[in-house]
C-alpha cells in the first residue's frame, strides 16, 4: 500500500474528503519526522516505537573486489512494533 491509498482508506473510515485525509496523514509524518529528528522517541502505544539510533563506524568488504573500506559513523530511524501489530501480523 502506498501513501495515496493509504489517504484513500483513512478518507473512508473516518468518513472525510480524501484531501483531508491526506492532509492529516502529511500532518502526522511531518510530527513523526521532526520528532525522530531531534532525536526524541514517538510511541503509539500498540502499534510501534519510531527512534533515533547511531551506528558506529565500522569495516566493510567492497563486493566488486573484496577490498576493506571504511564504513563511517552514521544515524538511522529504527521501528519496533509494539504488541498488537505483532499480534495482527501472527
Amino acid at each position: 500500500m502506498r501513501k495515496p491509498e493509504l489517504a484513500a482508506a483513512i478518507a473512508e473510515k473516518a468518513d472525510i474528503s480524501k484531501e483531508k485525509a491526506n492532509d492529516v496523514l502529511n500532518a502526522v509524518l511531518d510530527q513523526i519526522t521532526d520528532t525522530v529528528a531531534k532525536k526524541e522517541s514517538v510511541t503509539l502505544v500498540g502499534f510501534g516505537t519510531f527512534e533515533a539510533r547511531a551506528r558506529a563506524a565500522r569495516t566493510g568488504k567492497n563486493p566488486q573486489t573484496g577490498e576493506s573500506i571504511q564504513i563511517p559513523a552514521s544515524n538511522t530511524v529504527a521501528f519496533k512494533p509494539g504488541k498488537a501489530l505483532k499480534d495482527a501480523v501472527n
